[in-house]
């Protein structure tokens, strides 16, 4: 992976991301329903905090699409890629993936293989909905591994869903389509992991600096996070 986003990250061009396992398209991470145009303001607030700072590194957990490296580069940005959910399912399986989360051969796996960023290498992070299915350990891992890939006054957005009822939860793909909009399409489902309130979000991210939430009319509860 150290690789990868080595190659990613030495010009203002994108390097298509190759996954290294195959994936099939069904079950649930095939796009089962037509996008959904959404206003994001903390897409909006993460690109304004990023405003006149010169060329940046960031990463994009959605994977790799064109409109999200078109948009990101026309503002003179280096992109890096990877399909967080995707390297997901393909070391935790699709029948039930939360279970398998404790298996520690599979946890130590997926660490090596898909949290293993470079110390101080991005300026921010924009990790969507990916963190919520994670279970606890692996959540805060993983948390820790951006924590420490992010530079100092780094910004990181990320959503959770609102919805505490739900057992299972939309996955979308997230196409930016301007500063506050975004395109999102439905992957299809996934169990929850755990249930994220305000009080849980600030604890996972108390190494931060700082943590700002925006409220939405929908489910999804966006959340901005400053190295």
């Amino acid at each position: 992976m150290l690789d990868r986003l080595r190659h990613m990250l030495g010009g203002p061009h994108f390097a298509k991301y190759t996954p290294q396992r195959n994936s099939s398209n069904g079950g649930r991470s095939a796009v089962t329903g037509p996008p959904v145009i959404r206003q994001s303001n903390g897409l909006s607030q993460f690109f304004g905090d990023l405003r006149d700072r010169g060329t940046l590194s960031l990463i994009d957990f959605a994977g790799a699409s064109q409109e999200n490296v078109s948009f990101i580069t026309s503002m003179g940005h280096r992109l890096a890629s990877e399909d967080f959910l995707r390297a997901l399912e393909q070391t935790f399986g699709k029948d039930d993936p939360v279970q398998s989360q404790t298996d520690p051969r599979l946890v130590d796996e997926f660490i090596s293989e898909s949290l293993a960023f470079p110390a101080d290498e991005f300026d921010g992070a924009l990790v969507w909905d990916s963190l919520q299915f994670l279970t606890p350990h692996l959540l805060q891992v993983a948390v820790d591994r951006l924590y420490d890939a992010l530079r100092p006054d780094a910004y990181l957005l990320a959503f959770f869903n609102a919805n505490e009822k739900a057992r299972e939860i939309p996955v979308y793909s997230y196409r930016i389509t301007d500063h506050n909009m975004l395109s999102l399409g439905v992957r299809g489902t996934r169990p929850a992991a755990q249930f994220f309130n305000n009080r849980a979000i600030e604890k996972l991210f108390q190494r931060f600096s700082c943590v700002k939430f925006f409220l939405a009319r929908d489910h999804l509860r966006e959340i901005i996070v400053k190295r």
